[in-house]
C-alpha cells in the first residue's frame, strides 16, 4: 500500500481550505491551484505550495484539465482531490489523473460515467430492485408513447433531463396540453446547460422529502453507509438547509434506505465517498441520482458519526480497507447545516457582489464554520455563490435548532447580502421546527420578503431596486448567455 505524501487541490474557496486541514493533520503537504481572482484568498496562502492556472472564469482556470494534472507532475504530486464541483463528477479527467499515475481521490472514471447519467444509472441499479419513481426510465424521442405513459402514471409529471442537475432541464406537467410545449423546453434547456438534450418522464411527487444516504467504499469490496441527511430545505431546486438524521425516518427506513444506497454503489463497482439520493413520501423512498464526490453537506454527518470523511477519502485512495463495518456506526445526537450564499433572499435569491467590509463568525462548542473569507475581501463573481457553511451540533434535534438560530445572530457580514436572514426564518418556522415539511418549503412559505423585514417601505424597496440593478448589470458584464459559470452548479 502506497501512501499520499502530497495532495493537489483541484478546487477553490471553502473546500480547498477544508480539505488542506485534514491534509495538514495527516502530515500531508499540499498544492493550491488559483485564479487571478484568488490570488489572495485564505486557501491559497494556507497551501505549502501555491500556483496560478489561469485568468478569472472557470473554463480558463479551474477547468483546465491537462493544465492541472501538467501542474501536479511538475511538483511530484501523488493525489489529486477534486473537492466538489468544477472537475469532481468528470470521468475523463478522473481517467487521465489515473493515467498519468496519480491517485485520483474519487471514484473510477467508469463509476462517475455510469451514475452521471441519470438514465444509465436507473439502468445499473435495476438488478437490485431498488424502489424507482414510476416512469419512462428511458430517453423520450417519441412525444405520443411519452403522452401515453404519463396518462399511464398519472398527472402531474417531470420531465427531467438525463445528464443535469441544479433543477436545469427540469419541467412539471399538469396535463397533455402542455407536455409538447414542456417537453421541449426541458430538451433545449439540457442542451444548453448540458451539452446533451437527453430527457426521461417520471411521475412527479407533489409532497417530497429530499433524502439522501451518505456511503463509504473501499477498493476491496466493502461498503457501508453513514446514515441519512435531510435536504429538503432548498430554493431553485438546491439546498440551503440541511440535518442529520431525518425528523420523518424510522429506524426500519433508515435501514432499509442504507441498504439500497448501499446497493447503489455496488451497481456500478463504487469505491470512495459517494451520496445516494432518494425522494421519500409517505413512508415511500425512490432512488433519485447518485452523487459520486464529497457533498456540500458532509459535515452534518461527520458531526453525528465523528468521521473525517476527506480523511477516509484519502485512505481508500491509498488502497486501505475501512476500518469498521455496517454495526460499529451509531448516530450521535443531531446535526444541522446552513448554507451560507452571497444572495438576496429579499429579491428572489439574486446574487449579490461586493466587499466584504465586516466578518464576524460565531465561535463556541459545537459550532463549526466552513469558509474561505477574510474581513475586506472582494466576493469573486466568476463562481458559485456560496460563501460559507455553518453547522452545528447537539444532543437532540430541538436543541441543535437552537444552537444554530444563536449561531446565526452570532455570524455578522456587512457588505453583500446572504442567505443567512432566510435560513434564520426557516429554522424559526413551524412548519421546520414540527420537522413536518418539503421541497416546497420556499413556495409555500415564502412568497413574501416581508416576513424578512416586515418594515420594508416601498421607498427602501425603490432605493434597493437600483442598488440591486447597478449590481445585475455588473453581473451581466460577466455572465453572456453563451459563457460558462458555476455559480448554480454545486448540488
Amino acid at each position: 500500500m502506497e501512501k499520499i505524501t502530497k495532495i493537489l487541490v483541484a478546487n477553490r474557496g471553502e473546500i480547498a481550505l477544508r480539505i488542506m486541514k485534514t491534509c495538514k493533520k495527516l502530515g500531508i503537504s499540499t498544492v493550491a491551484i488559483y485564479s487571478e481572482a484568488d490570488k489572495s484568498a485564505p486557501f491559497v496562502k494556507f497551501a505549502d505550495q501555491s500556483v496560478l492556472i489561469g485568468p478569472p472564469p472557470s473554463s480558463e482556470s479551474y477547468l483546465k484539465q491537462d493544465e492541472i494534472i501538467e501542474v501536479a507532475k511538475n511538483l511530484n504530486v501523488d493525489g489529486i482531490h477534486p473537492g466538489y464541483g468544477f472537475l469532481s463528477e468528470n470521468s475523463s479527467f478522473a481517467q487521465k489523473v489515473i493515467e498519468a499515475g496519480i491517485k485520483f481521490i474519487g471514484p473510477s472514471g467508469k463509476s462517475i460515467e455510469i451514475m452521471g447519467d441519470k438514465l444509465s444509472a436507473k439502468k445499473a441499479v435495476l438488478a437490485y430492485d431498488i424502489p424507482m419513481v414510476p416512469g419512462l426510465n428511458e430517453e423520450v424521442t417519441d412525444v405520443d408513447k411519452a403522452k401515453k405513459v404519463a396518462n399511464q402514471i398519472g398527472y402531474p409529471i417531470l420531465i427531467k433531463a438525463a445528464a443535469g442537475g441544479g433543477g436545469k432541464g427540469m419541467r412539471i406537467v399538469e396535463n397533455d396540453s402542455e407536455f409538447e410545449n414542456q417537453m421541449k423546453r426541458a430538451v433545449s434547456e439540457a442542451k444548453n446547460a448540458f451539452g446533451n438534450g437527453a430527457v426521461f418522464i417520471e411521475k412527479y411527487i407533489t409532497e417530497p422529502r429530499h433524502i439522501e444516504i451518505q456511503i463509504l467504499a473501499d477498493q476491496h469490496g466493502n461498503v457501508v453507509h453513514l446514515f441519512e441527511r435531510d435536504c429538503s430545505i432548498q430554493r431553485r431546486h438546491q439546498k440551503v438547509i440541511e440535518e442529520a438524521p431525518s425528523s420523518v425516518l424510522s429506524e426500519k427506513l433508515r435501514a432499509e434506505m442504507g441498504k439500497a444506497a448501499c446497493d447503489v454503489a455496488r451497481s456500478c463497482d463504487y469505491y470512495g465517498a459517494g451520496t445516494v439520493e432518494f425522494i421519500y413520501e409517505n413512508d415511500s423512498f425512490y432512488f433519485l441520482e447518485m452523487n459520486t464526490r464529497l457533498q456540500v453537506e458532509h459535515p452534518v454527518t461527520e458531526l453525528i458519526t465523528g468521521l473525517d470523511l476527506v480523511e477516509q477519502q484519502i485512505k481508500i485512495a491509498e488502497g486501505e480497507k475501512l476500518s469498521f463495518a455496517q454495526e460499529d456506526l451509531k448516530i450521535n445526537g443531531h446535526a444541522i447545516e446552513i448554507r451560507v450564499y452571497a444572495e438576496d433572499p429579499t429579491n428572489d435569491f439574486l446574487p449579490d457582489i461586493g466587499t466584504v467590509d465586516v466578518y464576524s463568525i460565531p465561535t463556541g462548542d459545537h459550532v463549526r464554520v466552513d469558509d474561505a473569507l477574510e474581513q475586506h475581501m472582494e466576493i469573486p463573481i466568476f463562481y458559485d455563490p456560496m460563501i460559507a457553511k455553518l453547522i452545528v451540533h447537539d444532543s437532540t434535534r430541538e436543541k441543535a435548532i437552537q444552537r444554530m438560530i444563536e449561531a446565526i445572530e452570532d455570524y455578522n457580514i456587512v457588505g453583500v447580502k446572504t442567505t443567512l436572514p432566510f435560513c434564520d426564518f426557516a429554522l424559526k418556522h413551524e412548519s421546520f421546527r414540527s420537522g413536518k415539511y418539503d421541497t416546497r418549503f420556499v413556495k409555500l412559505y415564502f412568497s413574501d420578503p416581508k416576513v424578512l423585514d416586515p418594515s420594508l417601505e416601498m421607498l427602501d424597496a425603490a432605493l434597493a431596486t437600483v442598488a440591486l440593478l447597478e449590481k445585475k448589470d455588473k453581473i451581466n458584464d460577466y455572465y453572456l448567455p453563451s459563457a460558462p459559470t458555476n455559480w448554480v452548479s454545486n448540488r
